[in-house]
């Protein structure tokens, strides 16, 4: 009896094009992806598919998958949603991610599949290419974010990877010392500072005419995850000390977006939508900028506020400082602008007023970023490149190093 083998795993069989998948889960990970697979694209050597799932499929979120639509794609779509916010339904989540994303695989038969970060969602789909033989991608692995489950996560798609794109010398190196090959480990700079340097900006006027809210200075962006590795407090009492931080300036104008759906974040988007509501001439709360608004908001912000990656990695480039609130960042490299502080409402004031000050408003304007790096784009695309067209892959190896025997 032969039994076919539906999920056409082997790809030595035929001879076609090489593919590459793109999963993308979240309207944040798009804005980095995007144009790694535009540029794959245009050069027109491979073909590249898109997996959206999670947050891209929900109206409560903004339903990004239209901007992968809008960019030119037709993603398959993987549906996870599961009701509750706690982390036994983002478990159950991500078996409902596992499931989905084998089927995806199946049907496009990619030789490899580009994944970035730390989510839970990557996890999974991680796992199912894992399973499939499909080569693994990884983008900014080897970071730290103690104050995150993610990274867990982010560690464990490290070892399920064939080829590393890191965005540091030390988040490299530190993917090395986890056993990875260092001819399999590049330092790319991270994608999110060629972003800021090379879109096409919107103005400030056509920003306030997009979101119909008055951009005035000072004024400051604010995102806030739940802090999934901190059990301290919960994500409502963390996201009240940092709007009542914010309440302290009567001049500060704020545009709030919406956190991840991680654990916790139901109640921070209650607590945010609320204070928007109550404060319509100071503040903005928005599901998702996108990337272009986001980049250009960059710009005409006065800081960042809140504990996403981005305020470590990209927001330096764009000459404003970073208040980053407590340890969901904590471990990842950081420019001088960057202002680390307690999630109080006191320790968020007093480092409101710091970021406000012309000695820092001096410091951010140096531009001063560890996650800056030349050409970064064109080093990601050729190394993909060079990668699909070498596999299918032999197994790895695990690359030993040194240690003292009094460790």
């Amino acid at each position: 009896m032969y039994i076919i083998n539906m999920y056409n795993t082997d790809h030595t069989v035929h001879k076609r094009r090489k593919r590459v998948c793109f999963v993308s889960t979240t309207r944040a990970d798009w804005g980095l992806l995007m144009p790694l697979a535009e540029e794959l694209r245009r050069r027109g050597h491979i073909d590249v598919d898109i997996v959206a799932s999670n947050m891209h499929l929900l109206d409560s979120y903004g339903h990004t998958v239209d901007e992968i639509r809008n960019a030119g794609f037709e993603p398959t779509m993987v549906d996870m949603a599961v009701d509750g916010d706690d982390e036994v339904s983002r478990a159950h989540a991500m078996a409902l991610c596992l499931s989905g994303m084998a089927d995806a695989f199946a049907r496009l038969c990619p030789d490899a599949a580009v994944m970035l970060g730390d989510r839970y969602e990557m996890l999974a789909a991680a796992s199912a290419a894992a399973v499939m033989h499909i080569p693994v991608i990884h983008i900014a692995g080897g970071e730290i974010s103690e104050g995150a489950v993610d990274d867990s996560f982010r560690h464990a798609i490290t070892k399920m990877a064939s080829l590393h794109l890191t965005a540091t010398e030390t988040y490299r190196r530190r993917v090395i010392q986890m056993g990875e090959t260092p001819a399999a480990v590049i330092n790319t700079g991270a994608i999110g500072v060629w972003n800021g340097d090379n879109t096409g900006l919107m103005s400030r006027a056509e920003l306030e005419s997009d979101l119909g809210f008055s951009l005035e200075p000072p004024l400051a962006l604010v995102t806030y995850h739940p802090a999934t590795n901190d059990h301290k407090a919960t994500p409502d009492e963390r996201i009240a000390a940092l709007l009542e931080a914010i309440d302290r300036f009567d001049n500060l104008r704020a545009v709030i977006t919406y956190p991840n759906n991680d654990a916790g974040s139901a109640r921070i988007i209650e607590r945010i939508e609320a204070y928007g509501r109550n404060r319509p001439e100071k503040v903005l709360v928005v599901k998702s900028l996108g990337m272009l608004r986001y980049q250009s908001m960059l710009r005409v912000a006065s800081m960042v506020i809140g504990n996403s990656s981005s305020g470590i990695v990209e927001v330096p480039s764009a000459g404003i400082p970073t208040v980053d609130t407590g340890i969901r960042q904590r471990g990842r490299d950081a420019a001088p602008s960057v202002i680390h502080c307690g999630e109080s409402s006191d320790e968020i004031a007093d480092a409101i007023q710091k970021a406000l000050s012309p000695h820092m408003r001096d410091i951010a304007a140096r531009r001063e970023n560890p996650y800056s790096k030349a050409d970064t784009l064109n080093i990601m695309a050729d190394a993909v490149e060079r990668f699909v067209a070498s596999t299918p892959c032999p197994p790895k190896s695990f690359y030993n190093i040194d240690i003292p025997a009094d460790l």
